[in-house]
């Protein structure tokens, strides 16, 4: 008997209805969901079903289906659902699904975008991808197996990134006779673990994806025990995202600023949370300006009101600063702008995190440079007790501070996902390496604001007669940097030049005393420098420092540092031979014996420059020749 009276009705889809049918729907509410759980728990056999019962499949796909099933298929003669959504050869070899497979169906009531996320625990990464945009979590636990260890993972997961509305779909129930105690069992043991973790509740529900019991109605005839509703029905009925963010203060980040003539300044962004009329009062967000809404702007014309989910332009009545990046606030309520925050950070490449490496961090429109502190801890995901770290390797998930080169706008994960969850990329490879979300700013980021001064970087320049500049020499050990640099300042300062040098043994000694020779190290060795180096332009200085500075994204980060054209790179191109043929210091010797690790071009990489301003070649160059070369580069030096 169908009790829940389930709008789970849709007409066959054939090609040229296709239009008709999607404008049937768009203007239905949108749930995103996700399918989760450990492998072989029956994630994809279960949308499958969901996509088979609602003939969300053309006619054609449908008799792939029945060829694949009876090929490929684990059912027999049955259909095998689930070759619906493993789509990857791999995965038809393997049986597992190991991507994120998105589906889309609806019902009379609502149309739905469901994630079929991987069980395997290497694809941790691929989990938290798609979760990181749904509404609520359908976590699927086998009858025969109970709550295992994949199920407490992604449980931690779906919690740690925000999503309130969880399903515990007890699958698989035709395999165990529909027993209500094996289901009561397995709630009871789910219910002990999700309470140790924060999670606050739950609905439980009995199902078979392959035979269909309690997906669209409820109860089925094999279940008369159970009194709740069906998956679809409770789908249909979860609070959105959108409906919840609508009674927030408004937000909007900017996207874009729309100037197609001088009359006309437009603000075209998604609406993250809240509503917003024609004369609110804004505030723009970090610069911290008000004014007041004109208008509301669509592809359809101008609208009284707008709230959470759309995408719009606003036009105001005040000509003030606001650029991509910044955020649109309700004026009387903004969000937060710091450079310092408390983050849990997943990292999702197969390089390790290198704590004090600069990585693009992107939140929402805006893009920054950030650098991750040594972790705090990494979270095991198999107790979730927290565990000393140093650095987060693929999967890993941990807690660390984090800063950036300019304060954002933010709001913490638990209030906003949109300006509370951010992604990190490699300055050098584009690559996407991890996903992460901001806890809270640091006291520190809220007490300490920069002091201006009377006398200016440009004053302590013309007191000097010359422009600040940072010669940052770069080379193997025993190329002569420090020997080159050396003759470089005797010249400069024979032409009154005022200059410092920051040789990399003699900082040692001092300011970096207490680091090794770690790639962490060498890169927090290189960040310092370079605010030292900084510093010392401000006063009008030329700075000359003679590093091994090995990474390319460390020198970058310390050129970003500086005005434009302040950093000079000086390449003293050694090869790798003629400097361990010198080795004055006696370091190669040492290395290749094993007595000195992590030395750079012998157990540590040397990346050498791909664009530098001078590049010197000690083999057919004496120091001094090498000198008299850099000093021509570089003048007239005023």
């Amino acid at each position: 008997m169908d009790t829940q009276g389930s709008s789970f009705q849709v007409e066959a889809l054939v090609a040229e209805d296709i239009d008709a049918y999607l404008d049937q729907h768009q203007n239905k509410q949108l749930l995103r969901f996700i399918t989760c759980g450990s492998v072989d728990d029956g994630k994809s056999t279960l949308i499958g079903r969901l996509l088979y019962d609602s003939k969300m499949i053309f006619e054609d796909q449908l008799a792939a289906l029945e060829s694949d099933s009876k090929k490929v298929g684990t059912q027999g003669d049955e259909i095998d659902f689930a070759l619906l959504v493993d789509g990857l050869a791999a995965e038809r070899e393997q049986g597992i699904t190991i991507d994120v497979a998105y589906r889309f169906f609806a019902t009379e009531k609502r149309k739905f975008i469901v994630a079929d996320t991987p069980g395997h625990v290497q694809y941790t990464r691929n989990m938290v991808t798609g979760a990181s945009t749904a509404d609520c979590a359908v976590i699927l636990v086998d009858a025969r197996k109970g709550v295992l260890e994949q199920t407490q993972r992604h449980s931690f997961i779906t919690h740690l990134l925000g999503i309130r509305h969880l399903v515990l779909a007890v699958n698989k129930m035709d395999l165990v006779d529909y027993d209500q105690g094996t289901f009561d069992d397995i709630v009871s043991n789910y219910r002990d673990f999700a309470e140790t973790i924060g999670i606050e509740g739950f609905t439980a529900i009995p199902i078979s994806g392959f035979k269909g019991d309690n997906i669209v109605r409820a109860p089925s005839a094999n279940t008369p025990w159970y009194d709740g509703p069906s998956l679809i029905h409770h789908l249909e009925t979860v609070e959105l995202a959108e409906t919840a963010a609508q009674e927030r203060s408004f937000r909007m980040p900017v996207q874009w600023v729309n100037r197609p003539n001088l009359d006309y300044r437009g603000f075209a962004g998604l609406i993250s949370q809240g509503v917003v009329k024609p004369g609110d009062t804004v505030r723009v967000v970090p610069a911290g300006k008000t004014s007041t809404v004109k208008s509301i702007e669509t592809f359809d014309g101008q609208i009284d009101e707008a709230v959470a989910g759309q995408s719009i332009t606003l036009t105001l009545e005040d000509e003030i600063d606001c650029s991509r990046g910044d955020v649109i606030a309700a004026a009387d309520n903004p969000p937060e702008a710091s450079d310092q925050f408390e983050t849990t950070i997943v990292w999702m490449d197969e390089t390790a995190l290198k704590p004090g490496r600069g990585y693009w961090l992107k939140l929402g429109s805006q893009m920054v440079t950030a650098t991750v502190a040594e972790p705090k801890y990494e979270i095991c995901m198999g107790s979730f007790e927290h565990l000393a770290a140093k650095t987060l390797e693929l999967n890993g998930i941990g807690v660390a501070e984090m800063r950036t080169d300019r304060p954002i706008t933010f709001e913490s994960y638990d209030t906003s996902r949109q300006l509370g969850g951010f992604i990190l990329i490699d300055k050098f490879t584009n690559a996407t390496v991890a996903a992460g979300m901001i806890h809270f700013s640091l006291r520190r980021a809220q007490n300490v604001h920069w002091q201006p001064t009377t006398i200016t970087r440009e004053d302590h320049a013309g007191m000097k007669n010359q422009h600040p500049r940072v010669l940052w020499f770069t080379g193997l050990s025993g190329s002569g940097k420090s020997t080159i640099a050396n003759e470089v300042e005797k010249r400069l300062s024979l032409m009154n030049r005022h200059t410092f040098l920051l040789d990399g043994d003699n900082v040692r000694h001092g300011l970096n005393k207490d680091l090794g020779f770690t790639e962490a190290d060498r890169i927090e060795n290189i960040r310092r420098i370079g605010e030292v180096a900084k510093l010392m332009t401000d006063a009008g200085l030329i700075v000359l420092t003679a590093f091994i500075s090995p990474f390319r994204a460390e020198r970058r980060m310390v050129r970003e540092m500086l005005p434009k054209g302040e950093f000079i790179e000086v390449f003293v191109d050694t090869p790798l031979e003629v400097a361990e043929a010198r080795d004055v210091k006696g370091l190669y010797k040492k290395a290749r014996s094993g007595e000195l690790k992590n030395f750079t071009g012998i157990d540590s990489p040397y990346e050498a420059p791909e664009n530098a301003e001078i590049t010197v070649n000690t083999v057919e160059m004496t120091p001094a020749e090498a000198a008299d070369y850099i000093i021509q580069q570089i003048m007239p030096l005023k």
